[in-house]
């Protein structure tokens, strides 16, 4: 189940982003859950129902979309390692494309590792365009030299 994410979800979001390893500090998720041109939406695995009602559950995933003057910006995303590869990074990617053409954005901009292989699929999937390249950009993934490259994309609404 996708929702909105807010501040009593805080711990969860912290816990899931614990694992995830996203890249995004303790501090940005909280400023996002606070900011009004922020949107978190959660990935929610229903641990139990009661009638119709979810009781509970476990956030396996998480996008946040910031709304900006014409344009909306996917800053992270993330799902737990063990639940990738299942179709979750693209329901939240589906809701955050949903939340910017509620917002009337006129393009959806992200920027991703070059080596994120299966992220850049994901994107492309989309309808995602790579725009620019920042040289450099990265610190090199754990066990490796140098720096990384990060990819500008972009998509129409």
């Amino acid at each position: 189940m996708i929702s909105p994410l807010s501040v009593a979800d805080s711990a969860a979001l912290q816990a899931l982003e614990a694992q995830a390893n996203s890249g995004i500090s303790s501090q940005h998720l909280h400023d996002a859950l606070n900011d009004p041109n922020s949107q978190m939406i959660g990935y929610w695995q229903p641990s139990a129902s009661v009638g119709h009602v979810s009781v509970g559950g476990v956030l396996l995933g998480y996008a946040i979309v910031v709304r900006l003057p014409f344009e909306a910006e996917l800053q992270a995303i993330g799902v737990l390692p063990q639940q990738q590869g299942q179709g979750i990074g693209g329901k939240l990617l589906g809701a955050v494309v949903a939340c910017a053409r509620q917002w009337q954005s006129e393009r959806l901009l992200l920027e991703v590792r070059a080596s994120n292989r299966r992220a850049i699929t994901l994107y492309q999937h989309y309808e995602f365009n790579e725009d620019g390249r920042r040289r450099g950009y990265y610190p090199a993934a754990q066990g490796a030299a140098g720096r990384e490259d990060a990819l500008l994309m972009s998509r129409l609404l």
